[in-house]
Parts: structure tokens; C-alpha cells; sequence
């Protein structure tokens, strides 16, 4: 006798919604768990910020243009979804990156922007921090650790451990690179664990980073990592989106872009059990038994506010920034050897509109023909979003301003592009982590709901894959429970 499908919506189909409902349909295949799994999207285009343009030869990516091939989720995805042989390095040669100082720009040595660096000649050559600076950021093996439990900002952390100049120059910029924020404002819990679990167990980053790297070393000191540390696909990040939509289609999920859901209602399945009513503004209603909000934070705050005010009130806690891109091409020629390396980050002291700039064609050759340079610029975040209100042609006049004034770089630009992000970056400030337990215990109350995306343990896209794929193992589970 067939057994009745258990069903599942998901609302929100970017990289969260779609692990989600792939690990979901799999999951469930393996267990022989009968599922029917629908998800929504109020846009008609899957990927959220994945979105790739192709325009003739160049490859251009509006949002995220790769990964952290350290973080294994994405990786691992890729080839589950046989892209394995799609997945491409860096550019090997040209690995520098920058950081603007003065007016000038200062090597960075490679490792730093995860924080395992290789080689730190370029600190001592570059002229970013002084013998005065490096032997504060030495102090690190000195002083004592932190051994209070309250949250610290990131940029408190880096000047306690390693000086304000450090800070300012170096690690401010990182951050700012990584999620558009504020480092005073950063929680260092909730976005880089590591250094506080580092400190507390050898009392010194400094300490903990050579132990980490000795133990590495124990393990295979012959070995080199199978990727550099970004990775991306041949054709752009927008065929993991389609990859993954064809096989949840193949597995028998049902995919509706353009659905805008306007309100849920819960009721009473049985006892301990709820049925989950998504109403939807084109009149369309479903019925579910488990329910997966992987929308923004604060647009699954307006869903389960009927449900439960207290977790809306804390999804409006998380703040989200806004950001653009500006993308130009221009002709090798007329670039010369003004640019360098991967690109340059710009400190928030320096008082300056750019965040940072990639030279795209540079990190990925394939991305423009050899003709060709591609530069990627980066505007907007927190404390600097007052400029996003120009209009575009505004946007990429200041960013030519910016490259002019930076690395001399005068040409006109035969293509630019921009991309505007509007409250798209999550911010996790100080006291996120307990917020998202006191989330997480007011919204327990109702099985068979899960939340899930950047906004709560994890902005990049391996994060966001990790946390579907959570999401989608707690689904699973209830499901199995309701059937026993």
C-alpha cells in the first residue's frame, strides 16, 4: 500500500532554499521517506544574489563571483552535482593583493584574508605598518587572554591583540571586504569563532596559528591543498543554480518563481502536530506539513510575526546592509601594468567611497578575452550606503574617479555594469549568537518550521549550502517522527 507523501514547503529560492530542497529530496530518497517539496520565490529568477551575465566572451558575476574552497559544503555540492570538473583556481601567478594607505597601495602577504599567512616579507617590505606597528602585532604571544564571556567586536578584539594600527589597516579592511560592515560593530563569536577559540586555548593568535600549522605539517608536509583558496565555476556561479534546479526537478520537486507569499497560518494537525498555510498574493494557498523560511531575516520576520512575536522581534534585530557593484571592461592596452595582482581593499580611515576593487580578468583569466581587463568595484555597507542613492551612471563615474585617482587608470570603459544589492548583506553584531538561541528557543514551540540563510550562521556560500542542508536533515527528522 503507497504511503501518502509528507509535504514541505520552502519559501525563498536562493542558495539556502535550493540546498535546502536538494539535501531534502535526497535525503529522503535514501530513507525511502515519500516527499513532495514546493518551493517559492517572489522573484521569476532562482539564485538570489548568484547571478551571472554573459555578454559576448566576458563572464560577469552581479553578485558573488566564488568560494572558499576551505569551507567544504560548496565544494562538495559541485561534485554531487558532477560540476566537478567546472570547478577552477585562481589565476597562479597573479596572487597579490592590496591595501590602500596614504594614497598608496601596500602589498598584503598571501594567506592573510583567511588568516594563514604564508609569507609576511611583504609586511616588512611594504611600508603598510611600522617596525613600531609589527612589534605591537608581536605583543599577540605576550599578553594575557580575554577571559570574560561577553561578546567582543572584531575591532575591539584586533586592537587588544595586535594595536590600533593593525587594525585600522589590515583587519578593518578584511572585515569590511568580507560582509560590508562595521568591525566596531561585529560580532567576533559570530563571524570568525576561530580567533576567540584560539586565544583561549593558547592564549595568543599568534601561538595558535603556528600550532595549527605545525599540526598541519605533522599530517603531510608533502601535500599541497587540491585548490587555491578561492574557487569558481568555468562559466560563471549561475550554472550552480541551474544544476542544482534541474536536479531537484529531476527528484521531484516542484519549483514557482514569481510567487510572492503574502501570509502563514498555522493549525492544529494533531496533537503536537501543525499544519503550515501559505497564502500567497496571487490568491494560490498551500498546505504543508513542515515549513522552511529561507527568505532574508527580515522578510520571515513579517511571516511569523502572527505566529510568534517574539521571533520577529528578534529577525528585526539583524541588521542588513546595502551594497552595488560597478563592473568595467577595458582594453589591455589602455591598462598597461598599472594594475597588480587580485586587487586592493580600501581602509574605512582613508575616508574614500570604494570598499575594494577586483581586477576580475586578472583572479579568472577566462572571464574577458586576453584583449580584455575586467575590474570588479565595491560600494556601499554599512556607514558608507548614503552613496547608493546616485543613480547609475553617477555609481560608475565615481568608481572611474576612484581607479583614476588610485592607480592612475584614465581610460574610458567600453562596458560597465551595475548591480545594486538592497538590504542584501547581513550584518551579525555584537550579540548575535545569543540572539539567534533565543530565536531559535521561541520558534521551537511550532515543529516542523525551520529557518534558514545568510542572516543567521553563515554569509558565504558555503555557509549558506551547510545551513540548507541542516535545515533539511531537522525536516527530515520531524517528518520521520510524525510517522512513527
Amino acid at each position: 500500500m503507497a504511503r501518502t507523501p509528507k509535504s514541505v514547503v520552502i519559501i525563498g529560492g536562493g542558495i539556502s532554499g535550493l540546498s535546502t530542497a536538494f539535501a531534502l529530496l535526497e535525503q529522503a530518497a535514501a530513507v525511502d521517506v515519500p516527499v513532495t517539496c514546493t518551493i517559492l520565490d517572489a522573484v521569476p529568477v532562482w539564485g538570489g544574489k548568484i547571478v551571472t551575465h554573459r555578454v559576448g566572451r566576458l563572464v560577469m558575476e552581479a553578485g558573488p563571483d566564488s568560494f572558499l574552497s576551505q569551507k567544504p559544503w560548496a565544494m562538495e555540492l559541485c561534485r554531487r552535482l558532477g560540476m566537478a570538473d567546472q570547478l577552477i583556481d585562481t589565476n597562479p601567478v597573479e596572487k597579490k593583493a592590496s591595501v590602500l594607505w596614504g594614497g598608496q597601495l601596500h602589498e598584503l602577504p598571501e594567506g592573510l584574508v583567511t588568516f594563514t599567512p604564508t609569507q609576511l616579507g611583504s609586511f616588512f617590505r611594504g611600508g603598510l605598518l611600522s617596525w613600531v606597528d609589527l612589534a605591537r602585532m608581536g605583543c599577540d604571544v605576550v599578553i594575557p587572554p580575554r577571559r570574560s564571556t561577553d561578546d567582543e567586536s572584531l575591532a575591539a578584539f584586533f586592537r587588544r591583540r595586535f594595536g590600533r594600527h593593525a587594525c585600522d589597516r589590515v583587519m578593518e579592511p578584511l572585515m569590511a571586504g568580507i560582509y560590508a560592515g562595521d568591525a566596531e560593530q561585529m560580532s567576533l563569536r559570530a563571524t570568525f569563532p576561530r580567533f576567540y577559540e584560539l586565544e583561549q586555548a593558547h592564549g595568543s593568535i599568534i601561538r595558535g596559528m603556528m600550532a595549527a600549522r605545525r599540526a598541519r605539517g605533522r599530517q603531510d608536509s608533502s601535500r599541497r591543498p587540491p585548490h587555491t583558496m578561492f574557487v569558481t565555476l568555468r562559466n560563471g556561479l549561475g550554472d550552480l543554480v541551474t544544476a542544482l534546479t534541474s536536479h531537484i526537478q529531476k527528484a521531484g520537486g516542484i519549483l514557482k518563481p514569481g510567487v510572492q507569499v503574502e501570509a502563514l497560518r498555522v493549525r492544529s494537525h494533531q496533537a503536537g502536530r501543525w499544519m503550515y498555510d501559505v497564502i500567497c498574493t496571487d490568491g494560490s494557498a498551500l498546505s504543508a506539513e513542515a515549513l522552511v523560511l529561507a527568505t532574508p531575516a527580515y522578510v520571515s520576520a513579517e511571516l511569523v510575526r502572527p505566529l510568534t512575536p517574539q521571533a520577529a522581534g528578534l529577525m528585526d534585530m539583524i541588521p542588513y546592509a546595502s551594497t552595488a557593484t560597478v563592473s568595467l571592461v577595458y582594453p589591455a592596452d589602455a591598462v598597461g601594468n598599472r594594475v597588480q595582482g587580485f586587487g586592493f581593499l580600501v581602509p574605512r580611515i582613508e575616508g574614500r567611497d570604494l570598499i575594494a576593487a577586483t581586477w576580475t580578468s586578472r583572479k579568472w583569466p577566462h572571464r574577458a578575452p586576453s584583449e580584455e581587463v575586467s575590474v570588479r568595484c565595491y560600494l556601499g555597507g554599512v556607514g558608507r550606503e548614503k552613496i547608493l542613492q546616485r543613480d547609475d551612471e553617477a555609481l560608475a563615474h565615481c568608481v572611474r574617479e576612484e581607479l583614476a585617482s588610485i592607480v592612475g587608470l584614465q581610460a574610458t570603459p567600453h562596458y560597465v555594469e551595475v548591480n545594486r544589492w538592497h538590504r542584501a548583506m547581513p550584518q551579525y553584531t555584537i550579540g548575535h549568537l545569543d540572539r539567534l538561541a533565543r530565536l531559535e528557543a521561541a520558534l521551537s514551540r511550532f515543529g516542523g518550521l525551520a529557518i534558514t540563510g545568510a542572516g543567521y550562521r553563515g554569509v558565504g556560500i558555503p555557509d549558506c549550502i551547510r545551513d540548507g542542508t541542516e535545515a533539511a536533515t531537522r525536516t527530515l527528522r520531524y517528518l520521520q517522527t510524525a510517522m512513527a
